[in-house]
């Protein structure tokens, strides 16, 4: 199965929370995802350890379900005290800016076009999720459709999660409030070190 090149590419994002590895599985194939890319900058969850990167990728893998981790080019915790602020809102338009980005960037799209891909991170609503407001803003950008799995398995339009977070922003751009202001992320975000036990990208 593969993008329908008549139409316009797509993309879907998914956050796994903390379902289980059978319910994670279920979201991916009722939507025909065939390959999942990490965006996560530290590929771990401290609360669902199925989820960490060593215990999912040979789980989707069995599942015929193809995984790539780009957490180092397209995570929302990049190393580098120049992409924060004071408080610790990661500075999206830097990272937007860099060639590390670029280049993941650039690899997920030739994905898209290829495959039906779902960009994963942890938090199940995507509102405020990197994925949505950094990767995913950069992709409309260049013409991809954004959707959203949610965790009871419905799809959200990036218009409706948009009209969800902020119900009184202008109909005319989806992002023309967010383009008034700083480009970051909304919760302050405590960069964390990796645990000792987990292998390194």
């Amino acid at each position: 199965m593969q993008n329908n090149s008549t139409a316009s590419p797509r993309v879907f994002t998914v956050g796994h929370s903390n379902h289980t590895v059978e319910h994670f599985l279920s979201l991916l194939k009722a939507h025909g995802i065939q390959v999942v890319v990490d965006t996560r900058s530290q590929p771990y969850s401290k609360y669902a350890t199925q989820f960490d990167h060593e215990a999912l990728k040979p789980v989707l893998q069995d599942a015929g379900i193809r995984y790539l981790y780009l957490g180092r080019e397209l995570g929302g915790r990049p190393e580098g005290d120049e992409f924060y602020d004071d408080e610790g809102h990661v500075l999206y338009d830097r990272v937007a800016a860099t060639c590390v980005f670029q280049e993941g960037l650039t690899r997920l799209e030739r994905g898209i076009r290829e495959y039906h891909v779902a960009m994963l991170c942890a938090e199940e609503n995507p509102a405020a999720c990197h994925r949505r407001l950094l990767v995913g803003r950069v992709l409309l950008d260049r013409g991809i459709q954004v959707q959203h799995i949610r965790g009871d398995g419905r799809i959200q339009s990036e218009e409706e999660v948009a009209a969800e977070a902020d119900p009184d922003r202008d109909q005319l751009s989806l992002f023309q409030k967010a383009e008034a202001e700083p480009w970051k992320s909304i919760p302050s975000v405590l960069r964390k070190k990796r645990p000792n036990n987990s292998s390194a990208y």
